[in-house]
């Protein structure tokens, strides 16, 4: 495959999540959500009080947010823009846990600074965050409980997601892997057209690489063998998923031969 940029689309929010999406692998189609908005249904007195709370911070496309590691500083609601959290090895390999979208909150599962980061988190593009450093995230619990059930479901939310990808790097070929995630990307945001599903979202070969846990050149292989079984096509950089079935039983297979990387 001549292109080394493929679109991705992303998990659609239910009512009560954020309006904009977040993107994340998952064991299947019907699993994936889009997170819990940590400000939903506050009222605009609470509203109000909590971003006085904390400290807005501006972030720049690719500028480090915190890093895995280091001392725990407060957790950060995404304002605009997107995080994406990832995991490195100690080889330096990259693993990508989750692109993060507005309303949601990064910097965990510590809360209260008490600990290091357990992985790192990166600004997409250019971005907005609101800093709640460990005390003040105290204080707004004890003051409302509608922030309070959020921040829970949050937790509970990102629990589920990085238990599913667990259960994908553990139980899941590489291949399986990137045929289940366009599969969930198509079920949220595949768009009819001549010949299939349409896909939005551009993200790199490398970083549909670090989301299944691979690397760029696997990816960019895999995709034109997918492609030569007729499951997709790529027409100006963008996927098209031709033959979902098709797709879906490789996400499915089981097999004792090993994974491609």
């Amino acid at each position: 495959m001549s292109t080394n940029a493929v679109q991705l689309a992303a998990v659609q929010s239910e009512p009560s999540t954020p309006a904009h999406p977040s993107l994340f692998l998952c064991a299947s189609e019907g699993q994936a959500a889009g997170g819990v908005d940590l400000f939903a249904g506050l009222s605009e007195e609470e509203h109000a009080h909590a971003l006085q709370m904390g400290l807005r911070r501006a972030l720049r496309g690719g500028e480090a947010l915190f890093r895995q590691g280091e001392a725990h500083r407060g957790i950060f609601v995404i304002l605009s823009g997107a995080v994406r959290v990832f995991y490195t090895a100690p080889s330096g390999r990259e693993i990508t846990l989750a692109y993060w979208s507005p309303g949601n909150f990064v910097g965990g599962p510590e809360l209260f600074e008490t600990g290091v980061n357990m992985w790192s988190g990166s600004a997409v593009r250019p971005s907005e965050v609101l800093v709640l450093r460990g005390d003040r995230v105290r204080q707004l619990m004890a003051s409302s409980r509608r922030f309070t059930v959020n921040l829970v479901e949050a937790l509970v939310e990102k629990g589920k997601c990085y238990s599913a990808l667990i259960h994908m790097l553990g139980t899941r070929s590489v291949t399986e892997r990137l045929a289940e995630l366009l599969l969930t990307i198509a079920s949220f945001d595949g768009r009819p057209t001549a010949g299939g599903l349409l896909l939005g979202r551009t993200l790199t070969q490398e970083e549909l690489a670090r989301m299944v846990g691979a690397t760029r050149q696997w990816v960019s292989t895999m995709l034109e063998r997918f492609r030569t079984q007729k499951l997709i096509d790529v027409r100006r950089r963008r996927i098209v998923i031709c033959d979902p079935a098709g797709l879906r039983q490789v996400a499915s297979e089981t097999t004792d031969r090993p994974a491609i990387r």
